[in-house]
């Protein structure tokens, strides 16, 4: 590798010889079919180093030893003719002073041979590095469509040209009629959304790109859609701040995640409003170490609570968020309660030592099939192990209580289902006789949570298949992480008491469906390369999931106390 001293010192000596040659050219061209006289020939002698000096001067007042030319576009063009331009009048200025006796005109002709020659040496450099990046050492290259022909698309076309990984933008795709059969970067637009299969087709592409990170989420979703009837790997640019700086990487493009296929917006709140009522408190979050409730942590630690402690039973989890948290807020003033909400007495000695204000309560078992064989411990837990802590929050005057409860808990067929349901039951109870504000959250299946669907799916996608299906029918509604924290944050604060709250989820969607697009996801065509197998359902489980009882549903009559609420973030 040459060093910049080296690389600068090969360049203008590069651009010496040319300039050199395009005077003499200039000669030639200006005398051609005149005898040479003799004076020309001495003159060039005192004239070459002249005019190689003051190009390269005017080159490097103009930066151009400092520019990255396998970059080159435009701006390094304009600053080339202005660099030239400058060398050439100050040429003609010193012919003029030495009183040379040489033709102005040959000045005039060497201008655009310069243009030519050193324009053309910084163009045809990066044409060479280019066409090596596509070629790729070799490999076989990766064709690549781009669906949106705007700044993002046109930010992700020059990324991937400058990557040198065999991935080469070979079209865009955009539904504005006005971009149809222009280019952009030399790249053209093919067509709209709905070509994007007979584009794939003919382009043999294998790989699609989103670039649309403003576009509204129905219209993501429909071509996403569209796109899975291909081949091609997909992949997405999400939305990112980094556009109002123009910057974007290949790291920036992600695959296709499971919450982008939500039949619906994703829900959006703006918690720091809403977490107003943490700040200053003491909050305690049971089940700790799981998916929900580590990011509860994660979320309680930011909004600035006075104390927050992190209560779970399997010490690997907690210790893991415990480390985390430690290491973005060092500030927060963390502690650690190793303890089973079983267990009476040490729920006592842990709400006596930290006497928590705020309490969300994610501990339980949640495993359908398991506690259809061990019943006995799904009771202990999700009844028993609810009633010790949410009696211990009564008896020590907390404010707000929040049990993280289930849509199963909806006309229960499974043992899980009937003691998240009697789990409700008892924090209702305990809000008509308490101070404390006791309030329940019903979720549905949790997106990318600890032992739900889509971790399973994709565990088994990597092995190879099959994806085990356990219904074609069976429908379930989802939230993501994020969503399901902020309904358990705003329950919190919108709790009066004895209120279920209940995310607005959309429409349900089938699990075999949703293990297809999965498939998709990774490349590869469900019932061709990765089986998509039926397994039968497992004790315990329904075909579909209901949200409120029918005695729910209905509106409750102005005059009555209202014992639930159905809340949408």
């Amino acid at each position: 590798m040459l060093s910049r001293g080296l690389r600068m010192g090969l360049l203008a000596a590069v651009d010496a010889v040319l300039v050199s040659v395009s005077l003499v050219l200039a000669f030639v061209l200006r005398l051609y079919g005149e005898p040479i006289r003799p004076e020309y020939v001495a003159l060039l002698y005192y004239l070459l180093p002249l005019n190689a000096a003051a190009m390269l001067g005017s080159m490097y007042v103009f930066r151009l030893y400092r520019r990255v030319w396998r970059y080159a576009s435009i701006g390094e063009m304009l600053a080339i003719v202005k660099a030239l331009t400058l060398g050439t009048l100050v040429v003609m200025a010193l012919v003029y002073i030495l009183a040379y006796p040489l033709p102005r005109s040959i000045m005039v002709i060497a201008w655009p041979i310069n243009v030519m020659l050193v324009g053309g040496l910084r163009l045809g450099w990066r044409m060479f590095l280019e066409r090596r990046k596509e070629n790729n050492g070799g490999v076989w290259r990766r064709n690549v469509l781009i669906v949106g022909a705007g700044d993002a698309g046109a930010l992700v076309a020059r990324e991937l040209k400058n990557a040198g990984k065999g991935q080469v933008p070979v079209g865009f795709v955009d539904d504005d009629p006005q971009k149809q059969g222009m280019c952009i970067l030399d790249i053209p637009v093919l067509g709209t959304r709905e070509d994007i299969p007979e584009i794939v087709a003919e382009r043999r592409v294998r790989e699609i790109v989103i670039a649309m990170p403003s576009a509204p989420h129905e219209a993501v979703r429909d071509i996403i859609r569209i796109c899975r009837r291909t081949s091609a790997e997909l992949r997405i640019l999400p939305a990112i701040v980094r556009f109002l700086d123009k910057q974007v990487t290949l790291a920036d493009l992600q695959t296709v995640k499971a919450e982008d296929l939500l039949s619906r917006e994703p829900v959006q709140v703006n918690l720091d409003e809403m977490a107003a009522y943490l700040q200053g408190r003491v909050v305690l979050v049971t089940g700790a170490g799981g998916s929900i409730g580590s990011e509860l942590c994660r979320q309680c630690a930011r909004f600035g609570v006075k104390r927050l402690v992190l209560l779970d039973h399997a010490e690997n989890g907690v210790y893991q968020v415990w480390n985390e948290l430690r290491r973005h807020f060092p500030e927060a003033l963390l502690d650690v309660a190793i303890a089973d909400i079983r267990d009476r007495a040490k729920i006592e000695d842990v709400w006596a030592a930290h006497r928590p204000q705020v309490v969300f309560h994610a501990a339980a078992h949640k495993h359908v099939p398991l506690m259809e064989k061990h019943p006995d411990e799904a009771v202990r837990t999700n009844v028993f192990g609810t009633r010790n802590v949410a009696e211990a929050a009564d008896r020590y005057h907390a404010e707000v209580f929040v049990l993280i409860s289930t849509d199963k808990a909806v006309h229960p067929t499974s043992v899980m289902g009937a003691t998240k349901r009697l789990a409700e039951l008892v924090v209702q109870h305990l809000n008509g006789i308490s101070a404390t504000r006791f309030a329940a959250v019903r979720f549905g299946n949790v997106l990318e949570s600890d032992g739900s669907v889509i971790p399973l799916f994709k565990e088994q996608i990597a092995r190879g298949g099959p994806v085990t299906v356990t219904d074609p029918e069976m429908t379930r509604y989802f939230m993501t992480i994020p969503e399901a924290v902020q309904l358990v944050v705003q329950a919190g604060a919108l709790a009066e008491g004895g209120e279920l709250f209940v995310l607005d989820m959309g429409k349900p969607v089938k699990i075999i469906d949703m293990a297809r697009e999965l498939v998709r996801m990774a490349g590869m065509e469900p019932d061709r390369d990765i089986e998509i197998k039926v397994i039968g359902a497992r004790p315990g489980e329904k075909l579909y999931e209901e949200l409120l009882t029918a005695a729910r549903r209905a509106p409750a009559p102005p005059s009555t106390g209202g014992s639930s609420r159905r809340g949408r973030p």
